[in-house]
């Protein structure tokens, strides 16, 4: 039985949100026609079924959650072809927070002592720049 782009975004869809394009991507790998899937695509989203700026909220909230920050999450949806204006828009509320975010991330990693250790701190520093924190940020956190 054949099932159709949009049964198939619709099943997609149930297990989490999904931005446009990455859907898109799946149903492609999937061996729909791109015709059929914007077809699908635009309907969803007419029917608020799919929306960008839902899962943006959604997916910034998780990974923000999981400890990771403004970098790491902007190249993520990025790379999932969420529009940037729109990831600008949501990461916005959630600017008063980096700073303690990254120092939980390093207490919970590292405990609560700066280390003097030069070599320590910059064993520390990768691992925030890793996690999405910038490095202005990170250098500060050490000082």
């Amino acid at each position: 039985m054949q099932r159709s782009a949009r049964n198939k975004a619709m099943d997609l869809l149930s297990r989490r949100e999904h931005s446009y394009s990455e859907l898109f991507a799946k149903l492609k790998l999937r061996n729909f026609e791109a015709n059929e899937i914007s077809q699908a695509l635009d309907r969803l989203q007419s029917e608020n079924l799919l929306n960008d700026e839902r899962f943006t909220e959604s997916y910034i909230h998780f990974r923000v959650k999981k400890g990771f920050g403004p970098l790491r999450i902007k190249n993520e949806l990025s790379e999932k072809g969420v529009d940037s204006e729109l990831v600008q828009n949501q990461m916005e509320q959630y600017e008063p927070i980096w700073s303690e975010l990254m120092e939980q991330q390093r207490i919970r990693k590292f405990g609560l002592e700066i280390p003097e250790d030069y070599k320590e701190k910059m064993k520390q520093a990768r691992f925030l720049q890793n996690r999405g924190f910038a490095a202005e940020s990170v250098m500060r956190l050490f000082r």
